[in-house]
């Protein structure tokens, strides 16, 4: 076969945002190398700046790039793979910003910190435009393994050993349960492309007239498999110590940048190459988000650590999200997509706080949030904004997606769930309201404020705005998710 020149040309092109931020994470990374070889120590901030600037031209040609598929389908580019790379890049933006001081704290390979965070996040890009599912598992794998470091990064830290090591065992046994999966499609279909396995599935159908019985061991592997990636219940075990024993920075990456890309991954694997079995995992779906949101919140109220109770509160927020998955058409994948930016900017939002209150008290229990107002009104404010917003109070974001996917649950006939989801709301709504409670009451401690950073201002200003244009203006956010939920089902 001659080669195609225009070909190879168009299918780089497709790909060059990515393959720019690589160059760019070496770079960041080999300048620290450098750097410590001559002698020379080179400031926190000029590392963030490099990384930061890396980020924004990434964001910039990611939204000017042309939609297109590469390398013979297996990668798209299109308008839900815009929407979520900038998510996965805005939650990479805010954690650079907010890691200034603890990065400083920590004393050690500054420039290894924030190439590993890039290497992460071209993973996660990467996993967004995958349509075969061996560049999928790459993809994650990627992602995955630059996350164990991260977690790992206090290493004189106890804790964080411990996360690193759980996440890595962990992690292990759910990338072997998802290949599993995959491996059991290949062998039914003969494809790993999305487009071949969704033929595949429907040649089977129609040539016994049901479903054979290895293909639901690989829909509930591949369940398994985006459970443990999305920290959805019961295969959330590994996230209340990663959570807890990370540096705060990557809790709040890990807890938004990795699940908005599982959560591409996922409308792209279900929505387009399983959807014509669609009868035998989403029943199974509604009953692990179901599932999620009963134990994340039910959970999350004994929690004394913040950080904990936000690993809880993350298990029942993608429960949340899962709730559209019911409706697998349009409308179902709007409302999720929709729910991933309210949910950057809230999630990302609160751990920053956590950051900023940990910077200065150094302590991570929620008792220690007592009258905080009087100390630090900014972060008191702030902390209660996202936290209602993550209850689902008008006129955050979180009020209208949660409306959103309940709206498309209803409408594909899922009112029980929608009731589960409800009245596990109002449970989140007591722990949330426990917090804010906390933090402007007694009234009788006396006022030692302390000043906020301005990183973290500015990256506490960015989620706070976020958070209420989703809310008090969600037109133009709507446009963008159903543009994006169109590429998974134009027809439709």
């Amino acid at each position: 076969m001659p080669f195609d020149i225009v070909q190879f040309y168009a299918d780089w092109q497709t790909i060059l945002p990515e393959c720019f931020l690589l160059v760019w994470a070496c770079i960041v990374t080999m300048a620290a190398v450098f750097s410590r070889n001559s002698g020379e120590g080179t400031s926190t901030g000029t590392y963030a700046i490099w990384t930061l600037i890396g980020v924004l031209v990434t964001a910039v040609w990611v939204a000017l790039t042309p939609d297109g598929t590469a390398f013979g389908g297996t990668f798209v580019f299109d308008r839900l793979a815009v929407l979520f790379k900038e998510i996965v890049l805005g939650g990479v933006l805010l954690t650079v910003i907010s890691s200034i001081g603890p990065v400083d704290r920590m004393k050690l390979h500054r420039g290894e910190f924030f190439g590993l965070l890039l290497f992460s996040a071209v993973g996660m890009m990467l996993m967004v435009s995958a349509t075969e599912l061996l560049l999928l598992y790459i993809a994650i794998e990627l992602s995955t393994v630059t996350l164990f470091v991260l977690a790992a990064y206090r290493k004189a830290n106890r804790k964080s050993a411990e996360a690193g090591l759980k996440y890595v065992i962990l992690g292990g046994i759910s990338s072997a349960v998802l290949l599993y999966g995959v491996a059991l499609l290949y062998g039914m279909t003969g494809s790993t492309e999305l487009a071949g396995i969704r033929n595949g599935i429907g040649d089977l159908f129609m040539a016994s007239g049901s479903f054979p019985p290895g293909l639901t061991m690989a829909l509930l592997l591949l369940l398994a498999g985006f459970g443990f990636k999305l920290a959805l219940a019961p295969f959330h075990m590994w996230a209340p110590d990663v959570y807890e024993g990370a540096p705060t920075p990557i809790t709040a990456y890990l807890s938004v940048a990795s699940k908005a890309a599982a959560v591409a991954a996922f409308l792209r694997v279900f929505f387009v190459g399983l959807e014509s079995s669609q009868t035998l995992w989403v029943q199974a779906v509604a009953v692990l988000a179901a599932l999620a949101m009963i134990v994340g919140n039910v959970t999350a109220i004994v929690q004394s650590n913040i950080k904990r109770m936000l690993a809880y509160s993350s298990v029942a927020q993608i429960g949340y999200i899962l709730v559209g998955a019911v409706a697998v058409n349009t409308w179902g994948a709007t409302s999720m997509t929709y729910y991933a930016m309210a949910y950057l900017f809230a999630n990302m939002g609160a751990f920053i706080c956590v950051i900023a209150f940990s910077n200065r008290m150094g302590s991570d229990e929620i008792d220690d949030y007592a009258a905080l107002s009087r100390r630090s009104p900014t972060i008191a404010v702030f902390f209660s904004i996202f936290l209602l917003s993550l209850a689902g109070i008008p006129p955050t974001a979180g009020f209208l997606a949660k409306y959103y996917v309940f709206l498309a649950a209803i409408n594909n006939g899922y009112l029980w769930l929608v009731i589960v989801g409800l009245l596990t709301s109002v449970i989140a709504l007591y722990y949330y309201a426990t917090v804010i409670r906390k933090m402007f009451f007694p009234l009788d401690q006396p006022e030692g404020g302390f000043p906020v950073s301005l990183p973290l201002t500015i990256a506490l200003s960015i989620s706070c705005l976020g958070v209420l244009l989703l809310g008090v203006f969600p037109g133009p956010f709507v446009d963008l998710a159903q543009a994006a939920a169109a590429m998974l089902m134009p027809g439709m």
